[in-house]
């Protein structure tokens, strides 16, 4: 006859596991942090990358305004759904969506960010930036953030869907609009460092 081994439930509601650590038994939480310190790693490698690229590569006329254009389309899509985001988190601040609503409006909407994000930096590469300048490695700052902060903000939208229209613990809200915040000021300061590179 089989004996059952007793559980421990993991701190915040995790599925059990064995109370004895049987092999290969990982909690939910630890295999969440090892998740995102993965994600955190890539968007910096990847990062770095890109501006290496963006040193060593020279576009001809042609290839430079191919990518100008789509600069400005990764742009439009990443910006936008950025903002739609933000908007319907302020609706349901205002009373005027659930909970409910705002996740399953805005689940969809990460992949035209990410998308738009992915565009802006492959594009930029092309565009010749001069990375002697502060501004230019104030933008490029500004994306290794914005970046960052989407992986962090991809867990806090996780964590809140799992309160269905239930109202989350304040600690929870706060770090979600301290995000919000975050994400908002990189965007909008990438944009205006980028406007004015273009006129000098």
């Amino acid at each position: 006859m089989s004996k059952r081994h007793p559980t421990v439930r993991a701190q915040g509601g995790a599925a059990a596991v064995p109370a004895h650590g049987g092999a290969g038994a990982v909690p939910d939480d630890v295999q969440r942090r090892l998740r995102v310190g993965a994600a955190a790693a890539a968007v910096c490698l990847l990062w770095a990358a890109s501006a290496w690229t963006a040193g060593h590569l020279h576009a001809d006329p042609a290839l430079h305004t191919v990518a100008l254009f789509l600069h400005l389309v990764a742009l439009v899509v990443g910006l936008g759904a950025v903002l739609a985001i933000d908007y319907y988190g302020l609706l349901w601040l205002l009373g005027r969506r659930t909970l409910r609503q705002v996740v399953d409006f805005t689940t969809p909407l990460h992949v035209p960010v990410w998308g738009g994000l992915a565009g802006l930096v492959l594009s930029g590469v092309m565009l010749e930036p001069d990375l002697s300048s502060g501004l230019t490695q104030v933008k490029l700052g500004l994306v290794l953030l914005i970046a960052l902060n989407g992986v962090y903000a991809s867990t806090l939208h996780r964590r809140l869907t799992a309160y269905g229209d239930r109202r989350p613990p304040a600690p929870l809200l706060t770090r979600g609009a301290a995000s919000a915040l975050v994400s908002q000021a990189g965007w909008w300061g990438a944009v205006l460092i980028g406007f004015y590179n273009t006129r000098h």
